[in-house]
């Protein structure tokens, strides 16, 4: 009998699959996989509020354009939402940490290291190219608004938080709370509304048609974004005089103003060296 026992014991133990190898089966997950995850989500949460819009609102998601200014030959535009006293063109970015910018700026500070691109430069491109797909009565219509997740904190220009202005940041959980009361301040300086309902629907139309839904255009997108990135990364790094290694933009902004290196970059092995020279 406890032969018999052991013996099923035995098997019941053989068919268990084992768990380490299960464990070992699941894909790694990279930083890009993590950083195209916290996209989607940020994407997700700003879907859920256009979709509590007005229903004499509509909007589109992810429009891809063709800019022969831009460098891509294409804007991709992450939302446009369409209202009877405006039309909003919108950029969301999923940074983490302190922004800083102003109006004058052309690029602007993530955590006073990283450099980003002015947001709403990089939107007025957007604008522009949305423009020529719609009637020119219309262009004198689009905000600009640029939205962070929470993870952020804002240090630009006051005037990007106030309701007046046409250039407004705001965080993505509060995107519809600001449409609402940029609508609610355009009513009241103008008694009908700027667009019908027509006009919405044509704009609107306008607007899916020129959007390029091919894969591979897409994709080829992509790529020209990234080789362009690549470039100027590359074209901004500088190398020291002496040995060509290359150097952090607070070693090169240390040497060029300093009189004793003569308008030159060196690395830190050379700077007591080259004033020795």
């Amino acid at each position: 009998m406890l032969l018999f026992l052991n013996f099923l014991k035995r098997k019941k133990n053989e068919s268990k699959p084992k768990q380490a190898n299960a464990t070992s089966s699941k894909p790694k997950r990279t930083n890009e996989h993590v950083a195209t995850r916290k996209g989607e989500i940020g994407e997700y949460k700003i879907d859920i509020q256009l979709d509590q819009l007005p229903k004499d609102c509509r909007y589109l998601s992810d429009l891809l354009v063709k800019n022969p200014k831009a460098r891509s030959g294409y804007s991709q535009v992450d939302h446009v939402v369409l209202t009877p006293y405006g039309i909003f063109a919108i950029e969301t970015k999923n940074y983490q940490g302190t922004i800083y910018g102003g109006k004058d700026r052309k690029t602007w500070l993530v955590n006073g290291k990283f450099k980003m691109m002015n947001p709403f430069v990089q939107n007025y491109g957007h604008i522009k190219a949305l423009s020529s797909f719609i009637d020119k009565k219309y262009h004198d219509l689009f905000i600009s608004m640029v939205s962070f997740t929470k993870r952020c904190t804002f240090k630009v220009d006051l005037e990007y938080r106030k309701i007046g202005s046409n250039e407004i940041i705001v965080y993505d959980i509060e995107l519809s709370e600001f449409i609402h009361r940029k609508v609610s301040v355009l009513k009241i300086h103008h008694k009908k509304p700027l667009l019908t309902e027509g006009d919405i629907s044509n704009i609107y139309n306008a607007f899916a048609k020129s959007n390029i839904t091919d894969p591979k255009v897409r994709e080829e997108h992509k790529r020209a974004l990234k080789t362009n990135a690549s470039d100027e990364k590359t074209s901004s790094s500088s190398t020291c005089t002496i040995c060509n290694k290359p150097v952090s933009a607070k070693v090169k902004t240390y040497c060029l103003s300093n009189k004793p290196f003569n308008g030159k970059i060196y690395c830190f092995e050379h700077q007591k060296l080259s004033v020795r020279l």
